[in-house]
């Protein structure tokens, strides 16, 4: 598996990648019901999908990566998120990490999580940090289990919703 950074081609991301990226997200419906991210979390569009895409791609210091598997087949998105807003907080911080529902359990979210943190130390990263849903006892679970450890708990910062705020530091690392 390898992360490619998502380039957007005049802000447009070309219709077969993002015909992958869609379906990725359309795979999580269980996510999309707790975030509140989409309307109908039933019938994520294409057209919704570029306009997250879009926004994210604006985000000063972000990066969309796409984890593509050995036959090159779309398993997953990330969002890194290099620099915080908030200059008090400089750790980078992953944004979303989304593998699609039929890989599940199957160790793509784990991998994906090692090659971002390996991106993150080769860079001269201490460690990285990322919020999860309160509700999103799952992703509490997955994140904790890889040896990321609450920090804090607050709401996010585009729609309010309550988070834990979980911080890994990379052996001999710190921001």
């Amino acid at each position: 598996m390898e992360l490619q950074s998502l380039l957007l081609m005049d802000g447009v991301l070309p219709d077969p990648t993002l015909a992958e990226v869609t379906e990725v997200f359309a795979s999580n419906v269980a996510f999309h019901r707790l975030s509140g991210d989409f309307p109908d979390p039933e019938q994520v569009r294409p057209d919704q999908v570029a306009a997250v895409l879009g926004a994210e791609s604006q985000t000063p210091s972000s990066e969309i990566l796409l984890l593509r598997d050995r036959t090159d087949a779309l398993a997953g998105v990330v969002f890194l998120l290099h620099e915080h807003p908030d200059p008090a907080d400089t750790f980078p911080w992953i944004g979303l990490l989304m593998t699609h529902r039929e890989l599940h359990g199957l160790g793509y979210g784990r991998r994906a999580v090692e090659l971002v943190e390996a991106r993150l130390r080769a860079a001269g990263r201490g460690g990285v940090r990322l919020a999860v849903l309160e509700n999103n006892t799952a992703a509490l679970g997955f994140w904790t289990a890889l040896g990321y450890r609450e920090i804090d708990r607050r709401k996010d910062r585009e729609l309010g919703r309550a988070c834990f705020v979980l911080q890994k530091v990379f052996p001999g690392g710190e921001e």
